[in-house]
């Protein structure tokens, strides 16, 4: 399409999940208690990790980190979602489209990092016990969270700066504002986007994501030779919560951006959306919690002790 045929765009039409009001309605309710057990799960999680002194340690420092950005990431995105379940077409501003659409850009990119992140604090624990706590100092726990913050922030900078100005087009076939479903809106040649974008999702996704491969692979050499068995169900019990974790997010995010992308947005563009958008913020604390003694632990003294008072 050419440049001619372009237009001051002020608002776009979402079209959303699907035209059928029986799905409309399907996922209204699921999305609903999705988002409602994300807040719960990811709120409960924060409460008992700044209440509970014993885990005051990195591991539960950077847990802490990913419940606040997980509430955030799906605030960003679902909320949207369940209005446009009420409304066949959902129209949104220019303003608010490109704000709520670099948002989650860099919530999605920050937790990319986060994960890595966790990774390096497993790494550290299990195959460096005695030199633990220096390797993973306070200090150095909160320079590392700050790293995954600032590096998402100037990641997020990327795909602003190439943004096409020519669109020809107001209508988004998707339920949110989403990087991908906007580019195909461009008039002009958008290949020099589309490298750019690439490479700043190998950065983003491919490089983390073989470090924690990497990372994981060296964890596991170093629980097969350890003599004692409860070290061992503890150590593949921890770091198997954080893998599930990882493949569920990193799975979908690789396949949505990690492949060559074609000139409309595809249902399957929608599902991967929905799962690390929605589902993967809701999995998170549910599979910490249940998996984990010491989380289970902190939750019960906090009941009996709310109870006793």
């Amino acid at each position: 399409m050419g440049d001619s045929n372009a237009t001051v765009v002020t608002e776009f039409i979402l079209l959303g999940i699907s035209e059928d009001r029986r799905t409309q309605m399907v996922s209204l309710v699921a999305f609903s208690l999705f988002y409602l057990t994300t807040l719960f799960g990811n709120s409960l999680l924060i409460v008992l990790i700044i209440l509970s002194p014993l885990l005051h340690t990195p591991m539960y420092f950077f847990l802490c980190n990913l419940s606040f950005l997980d509430m955030l990431y799906t605030t960003s995105s679902v909320p949207q979602l369940l209005v446009n379940c009420f409304l066949r077409r959902l129209t949104i501003s220019y303003t608010r489209c490109i704000t709520e659409m670099y948002i989650s850009l860099f919530l999605g990119i920050a937790e990319c990092f986060l994960l890595a992140v966790m990774a390096y604090d497993r790494f550290a624990a299990v195959c460096n016990p005695l030199h633990y706590t220096v390797i993973m100092s306070w200090k150095v726990c909160i320079q590392l969270a700050a790293l995954s913050w600032g590096s998402a922030f100037v990641m997020t900078l990327v795909p602003r700066l190439i943004q096409p100005t020519q669109l020809c087009g107001h209508i988004i076939n998707h339920f949110i504002c989403e990087l991908q479903a906007f580019l195909k809106l461009a008039c002009s040649d958008t290949r020099v986007t589309e490298i750019v974008i690439m490479i700043n999702s190998v950065i983003v996704l491919a490089v983390p994501f073989a470090f924690i491969l990497v990372t994981y692979g060296r964890i596991a050499q170093a629980v097969m030779r350890m003599h004692s068995a409860k070290g061992r169900g503890k150590a593949f019990s921890t770091c198997g919560s954080h893998l599930v974790v990882v493949c569920i997010f990193y799975g979908s995010a690789l396949s949505m951006y990690m492949r060559p992308q074609g000139k409309t947005v595809s249902d399957h563009d929608k599902i991967v959306a929905l799962f690390y958008g929605a589902v993967t913020p809701m999995l998170n604390p549910l599979i910490y919690s249940l998996r984990n003694k010491d989380v289970k632990g902190a939750f019960w003294r906090l009941l009996g002790k709310k109870i006793s008072e």
